[in-house]
């Protein structure tokens, strides 16, 4: 059933079922979507741009870039004609330094090419009308230009989502004067810091079928992991002559020359792959397989199911704003980057910077569980259970490290990576200190099975996950002389106040997963330790005397860095009281730091929005992101004053203020449910398709 209807309108408290001819209408719109690829297919760019669905730039001054992903591999074009500044590969890690903790890898980079057209280059300082187009809806950037009045040339550079391990760079050149001359050269590009083991160009043979393969292996740097990398022209019809050239020991190259004449135009493509020994016992022959797979006359079908898979994540889950194009784009780039950094088959998890970047070393944080799951949980729930695989499957890791600081159950580490082992610098107290991790991977564990309802996983995966950080919490707090249990010596989710006592959220996170382990045992039938219910009945929870409550118990007032009090409203909804949810609203709000991380203003969104006040809740909500937009796609940087892009936390962070503060939508025992909605009075609709395991559409409408 598809429930519609203004913001006052009831709604079933949980979703029932799909509408009948759904899976008719999805077949069609894929159809659409693939119908319409064709159409505009390559080297025929659209004339005209659909801002709800592309972002179109003109202007590569202080350019800062937008990321392709498959979730397995991360590719960062440049302004700069056929250049890729690098390739992330997700959960690949190498030593930062000697004595340093790990740090995600650049891959070999094989995206970048050169090209020159009668023997002059074609770079920055030659072309006219330079144009770059992010086409959300299908998963892929194009490059225009025209180079000296004399051709015009076109790119599309894909992360493949359908073969995670490779990218595609598909292009177009038209003369627009006479016959030309064009020369282009597929680049393979060794990070500064491997150690580089071969660099070969051969053709392979089968059958007299030439398979020409530009390749380079190399370790990383101290020798952890084998990394290879291959890459081919891709040609529709005879393959020219391939000339191969060393440049340096860490560059190398494959070259060939075409003549194209007046009018004519001329496509070939260019594909690489990277695979390490974090996936594949022998990368050097997979990549090579990945790459030949294409070479067989594969380009158009693999960029076609690439078009596929894209046009099912938008079809399962989307966000429409009818009245604001601007939040409209914004949003959808949002939502954009939490697809792409994600898969249903990875069972791998998304750091704060997805993959555009090594920041932050590429490491997962609470920016998963608490910021980037909860909009994924209700539009695609296979991307949330492989997020949720990727801590099932290092629960003995977080055994290990709760023994080691002499506590039960399971402790999971601040930043982790592909171990699981804590992976925090040694120097920073929060790899030590911040607890409230624990409780929050459990609440995400909670929350897919309320969601889903699923009995099997919440026996064979949550509820071993429940239980563990259940037992941490029992061993973690201590009990006082009045009966209540306090937890000392944490840092919270405000960092600028480290080795506190009863920080709130560190409590209130705790208090929440306690009370789901008691749920999910009964659930299952299974006793629940009565410690559990004890510790999370009496928590202790400090006030001012004007009722707010204490960040800490020796708070005074002080900045803070981020959202703490006031999560606990939302998500945890441990505060429910309208008139104490105002309180801490007021008191804390001019209190964030403009150094923090703008996601904190997100959830007062939300708090402004289930109060009813539209203005401070969109006002809260542009807060979240807007500042943090950086020319010229709009990319998310952590924080006003930051040029680290793209902060995928910062996109869960404004994707929930719209899903559970502006379109009324929770979380709950229940199943997704719709409270009263707080529409932005500007915005004439808001459409949210794809919610929950019904798949269900609502419409809310401002009157």
């Amino acid at each position: 059933m598809k429930a519609t209807g203004n913001g006052d309108q009831p709604f079933p408290s949980f979703f029932i079922t799909r509408k009948t001819n759904l899976k008719f209408m999805k077949i069609l719109t894929i159809l659409w979507l693939l119908l319409f690829a064709g159409a505009t297919s390559f080297g025929q760019s659209q004339t005209s741009v659909n801002p709800a669905w592309e972002i179109s730039v003109t202007n590569p001054d202080n350019y800062i870039g937008i990321a392709l992903s498959s979730g397995r591999i991360g590719i960062m074009p440049s302004e700069m004609p056929f250049k890729v500044n690098s390739i992330v590969l997700n959960n690949v890690y190498e030593k930062e330094s000697e004595l340093g903790v790990s740090k995600i890898l650049n891959g070999i980079n094989f995206g970048s090419l050169d090209l020159s057209i009668d023997g002059e280059p074609v770079d920055q300082t030659s072309i006219t009308n330079w144009k770059q187009v992010l086409n959300m809806r299908e998963g892929f950037l194009e490059t225009s230009f025209i180079f000296q009045q004399k051709a015009e040339i076109s790119y599309r550079i894909y992360a493949l989502r359908n073969m995670p391990y490779v990218g595609i760079t598909d292009i177009m050149v038209k003369s627009l004067k006479g016959k030309i001359k064009l020369e282009a050269a597929g680049i393979m590009s060794c990070p500064p810091d491997f150690q580089v083991l071969r660099s070969t160009f051969r053709i392979l043979k089968d059958n007299e079928i030439r398979m020409p393969l530009l390749q380079t292996t190399a370790k990383s740097q101290f020798g952890r992991h084998l990394i290879a990398s291959t890459g081919s022209f891709l040609f529709d019809h005879e393959i020219p002559q391939l000339v191969p050239d060393t440049i340096s020991e860490r560059e190398h190259r494959v070259t060939f020359t075409r003549d194209i004449q007046q009018g004519s135009s001329y496509n070939f493509a260019w594909a690489g792959a990277v695979c390490t020994t974090q996936d594949f016992n022998d990368p050097q022959s997979e990549s090579e397989r990945m790459v030949i797979f294409l070479l067989r006359d594969n380009k158009t079908s693999a960029i076609r199911k690439h078009t596929q898979l894209w046009a099912d994540l938008w079809e399962d889950g989307d966000i429409e704003v009818d009245g604001d194009p601007v939040a409209q784009q914004d949003i959808r780039l949002a939502l954009y980057h939490l697809y792409s950094f994600s898969r249903t088959d990875s069972d791998l998890s998304i750091p704060p910077m997805g993959f555009s970047s090594r920041i932050y070393n590429g490491h997962i944080f609470w920016d998963t569980e608490l910021w980037m799951f909860p909009p994924l949980l209700v539009f695609n729930q296979e991307i949330a259970k492989s997020l949720l695989n990727y801590r099932f499957n290092r629960l003995q890791k977080a055994r290990q490290k709760a023994v080691s600081y002499g506590y039960a159950g399971a402790m999971f580490p601040w930043e982790s990576d592909d171990t699981g082992e804590e992976a925090t610098p040694s120097w920073a107290l929060t790899g030590t200190f911040e607890h409230h991790i624990t409780a929050d991977i459990g609440i995400a564990f909670w929350n897919y099975y309320a969601v889903t309802h699923d009995k099997s996983w919440l026996r064979q995966t949550g509820f071993p996950v429940l239980k563990e950080i259940a037992d941490f919490w029992i061993s973690r707090a201590e009990k006082n002389p009045d009966g209540s249990w306090s937890v000392k010596n944490v840092v919270g989710a405000n960092e600028f106040a480290p080795n506190v006592d009863d920080n709130a959220f560190t409590n209130g996170s705790a208090k929440a997963v306690l009370e789901f382990a008691v749920k999910a045992a009964g659930i299952l039938g299974v006793t629940a330790d009565p410690f559990w219910q004890e510790v999370a009945r009496n928590l202790k929870f400090n006030y001012l005397q004007n009722g707010v409550m204490k960040e800490h118990s020796h708070y005074q007032g002080e900045v803070i860095k981020q959202a703490d009090v006031n999560l606990l409203a939302y998500p945890l909804g441990i505060v429910t009281d309208p008139v104490k949810i105002r309180k801490d609203l007021e008191y804390y709000a001019p209190r964030l730091s403009s150094e923090g991380p703008a996601m904190g203003y997100s959830i007062l969104s939300i708090l402004y929005s289930r109060l009813g006040d539209k203005k401070m809740a969109f006002e809260l909500f542009k807060k979240s992101y807007e500042p943090n937009k950086r020319a010229p796609f709009g990319s998310l940087a952590e924080a006003a004053q930051f040029n680290n892009t793209y902060f995928a936390t910062g996109a869960g962070g404004m994707l929930q203020a719209v899903i559970f503060g502006f379109a009324g939508l929770n979380i709950t025992d229940e199943g997704i449910v719709r409270n009263k909605s707080c529409l932005p009075e500007h915005w004439k609709k808001l459409t949210i398709k794809g919610i929950g395991i019904s798949n269900e559409t609502i419409t809310i409408t401002n009157q």
